[in-house]
């Protein structure tokens, strides 16, 4: 594959040209420093809020202005796999049946196209690059199947498959405009200020039952669509959900997820509805739950390299797998800061 895509406009009108080019010179483009893998707090991080400020400047590529053939096509289809994935590669899936039935935009919003959810705008810019989980340098192929067997549940798609080269021209795309080395601010989630105590499922409990329910569900296994084969709401456990080897399943991922994005539709990045602490026990009540559980013997080559809310152990340090899951995280940071 080519490592850079280019969408020629020569077959657009004049006006939709000018449009496009009026469109371009709104736009402005973020530098932000990369996130790792790895959350590294510092004092600011500890500091308490509830909203966060700011507005991200990069804005995703149109695919109105794609052609309906050759590389616009299969770039088409790639966003079509990650809007519908359950309907391509489900239980049912047209394709195959390789996952779990939840689309990669249950996790990756708009289409990986929304910032602070978990948004494609820094893959291309970024990799292949070094990630201490494999300890290895991965590709975008790798990191497509980590999704696929991690938070779909599923079977790694073939490199040579038309699915995986439509998902990596799309992922390419999205990010083209990118920077090399670069980040835009919010290209992951809102990291969530460490709190003073441990998450607390029971908390959690009452506000998920105030919040989350209407489309969720009481038990947690979300809406299907009326095709009763895709989700419109994902199951956030049990046995149709992501499973433990997941990013989503680390506390301060799906803590800063729901803080910016939670309730759908109602809250952004920069105009929350729900509190830090409201997030942060959401975040332990679902990570209560039961769901498939998963290992890869291959992960964390070198532990010292575990994210502090890393829930599995063994530790480089002799916090219990207890604390690091759920809390306080303070003391493990500064007590891992002196060595």
């Amino acid at each position: 594959m080519p490592k850079q895509f280019k969408i020629h406009f020569s077959y657009l009108s004049l006006m939709s040209l000018t449009l496009l080019l009026v469109g371009l010179q709104a736009c402005t483009r973020s530098k932000g420093v990369e996130q790792d893998d790895i959350r590294t707090p510092d004092s600011t991080t500890l500091a308490s809020h509830d909203t966060i400020p700011s507005e991200p400047s990069w804005v995703a590529p149109d695919t109105a202005y794609l052609s309906h053939e050759g590389l616009g096509k299969l770039i088409r289809y790639g966003r079509e796999l990650v809007a519908n994935t359950g309907f391509y590669l489900g239980p049912h899936g047209k394709v195959k049946p390789m996952s779990n039935g939840m689309n990669c935009q249950n996790c990756h919003l708009d289409a990986g196209t929304k910032l602070f959810a978990n948004s494609y705008s820094a893959v291309y810019s970024n990799y292949p690059k070094f990630r201490p989980r494999s300890g290895t340098v991965e590709d975008i192929q790798k990191r497509i199947n980590d999704c696929m067997e991690r938070s779909l549940n599923g079977k790694k798609l073939d490199k040579n498959s038309r699915e995986m080269i439509a998902l990596v021209a799309y992922i390419n795309w999205v990010g083209k405009d990118v920077p090399k080395n670069t980040s835009p601010k919010g290209a992951s989630v809102v990291d969530l200020p460490w709190m003073d105590r441990a998450a607390d499922p029971d908390r959690g409990k009452v506000s998920f039952q105030a919040t989350c329910v209407r489309c969720h569900g009481e038990d947690g296994q979300g809406k299907l669509n009326p095709d009763s084969i895709t989700y419109q709401y994902p199951p956030l456990w049990g046995p149709k959900s992501y499973n433990t080897a997941a990013g989503l399943y680390r506390l301060s991922r799906v803590a800063g997820y729901i803080k910016s994005n939670m309730p759908f539709q109602e809250s952004t990045h920069d105009r929350p509805k729900l509190l830090d602490e409201e997030a942060w026990d959401i975040a332990a009540y679902i990570c209560s739950q039961p769901r498939p559980e998963k290992k890869f013997k291959a992960d964390w080559p070198d532990i010292s390299k575990k994210p502090v809310d890393f829930p599995f152990g063994p530790y480089a340090d002799s916090y219990s797998e207890q604390q690091h899951k759920y809390g306080p995280f303070k003391d493990i940071i500064a007590a891992t800061s002196k060595k």
